[in-house]
């Protein structure tokens, strides 16, 4: 098979960058540069709640630049991870952020928010940029934050326009919006609010705890009359509610942040109403889309990891990995990889083409999401990664209207 190819702007910066030996002027290099390596951290739960996504999303990384790295890298060096465990945990991400940061160039994964506003103080003071595992549109005013892809409220948008174009939901009707109370689900209910402001519906929302069962809500929500619940929760309280709604008898379509689903509920005993019921609204391919870029990763996968099964964090590494790549090629036509170097390479990145993987990306624009485009799928035991895609990358109107609005 050919090898996996890497977004267009990705090879067009290759190309013109000219980053040999041979160039005359020298290389500025910051910390985790070497004259024949590049280190990025990686500050994850390998350990803890979050370990099957965020081991399988490494997978990601890794496939990534083991094909970066067989073109020659960045600049003519090998771009290798170091990785720590927090387990998810404050203090032991703190200690482990502390030992990687004086290594790394950037960090290509911190995972968690409470981890992410722990080190982000000193995030600022280093210079260095990090991506975090999350699509929170309260990060976009940071400029150090390389957030890939479409941000959770305007997921929402997108998977209520969805379902509005199907005919499920219209101008009078009451939607609901369960959410946990945090800054994910914060930001997920801006979209829901905003759509149902634009739309003349009556939004009912719920906030509750993450380690909420959320049975109460989805009984109080059916007696509110609501027609579809977007439910932006743990993968663990979206079963617990599809299961319920099957439980008293309500048939109304339930959207899903990307992160509130994860295909080990497809072995649970709620998995034939999440199939059902449910759909999924993503800001990556989920793994088994049927386009050039995703499938593409999908064989490459299987191909270096045949026992291991395979998500949607697959794909999201690998974006990252994109994104990444970009930046420092950038940096490295620049002919400079110091921490400034790279940020300022970040913030005039413009255009990455990421082959379906996401929309493209530009992180050039400050304080708005790096793309607006969303996938739908459905939960599929018989699908690889669980979800096979019914509606490819589009972007509502309403998402344009919103842009707009932004900051």
């Amino acid at each position: 098979m050919r090898n996996l190819v890497v977004g267009s702007a990705v090879l067009a910066l290759l190309a013109a960058a000219g980053c040999g030996a041979e160039d005359e002027k020298p290389i500025k290099a910051g910390p985790g540069v070497t004259a024949d390596t590049i280190s990025l951290g990686v500050l994850t739960d390998m350990t803890g709640p979050f370990s099957p996504t965020s081991l399988i999303r490494i997978k990601g990384y890794e496939l990534f630049l083991g094909e970066l790295n067989e073109r020659g890298g960045i600049c003519g060096r090998k771009v290798e991870l170091k990785q720590a465990d927090h387990g998810y945990d404050v203090d032991r991400a703190l200690e482990a952020y502390f030992d990687l940061e004086p290594q790394v160039l950037g960090f290509m994964d911190v995972t968690g928010t409470p981890m992410t506003e722990a080190i982000e103080p000193d995030l600022m003071q280093t210079r260095a940029i990090a991506a975090p595992a999350s699509w929170s549109a309260s990060l976009l005013g940071n400029p150090h934050m390389v957030i890939v892809g479409t941000t959770y409220d305007l997921d929402v948008i997108n998977g209520l326009d969805h379902v509005k174009r199907a005919g499920l939901i219209g101008e009078g009707d009451t939607i609901g919006h369960i959410h946990v109370d945090s800054d994910y689900g914060r930001n997920a209910l801006e979209g829901s609010a905003f759509a149902a402001e634009k739309w003349g519906m009556t939004l009912v929302s719920k906030a509750v705890p993450e380690t909420t069962d959320v049975v109460a809500q989805v009984a109080e929500l059916k007696a509110a009359g609501a027609r579809a619940v977007f439910l932006s929760t743990s993968p663990q309280q979206t079963a617990t509610a599809v299961a319920t709604a099957e439980r008293i008898g309500w048939d109304v379509p339930f959207l899903v942040n990307a992160v509130g689903y994860d295909p080990l509920i497809l072995d649970s005993p709620a998995a034939a109403a999440v199939v059902k019921r449910v759909q999924v609204v993503s800001p990556i391919a989920p793994f088994a889309t049927d386009l050039p870029g995703p499938r593409a990763v999908a064989e490459a996968f299987t191909r270096k990891y045949p026992d291991l099964k395979p998500t949607g964090s697959v794909d999201h590494g690998y974006v990252i990995g994109m994104a990444f790549a970009a930046i420092l090629e950038k940096a490295c036509a620049a002919r400079d990889l110091t921490r400034d170097g790279v940020l300022r390479a970040f913030q005039e990145t413009n255009k990455v083409e990421t082959n379906s993987l996401t929309g493209q990306l530009r992180f050039s624009l400050v304080g708005r999401p790096s793309s607006t485009q969303s996938y739908i799928a459905k939960p599929d035991p018989a699908t690889p990664g669980g979800l096979a895609v019914v509606a490819n990358l589009f972007e509502s109107d309403l998402v344009k209207l919103k842009g707009t609005r932004a900051k």
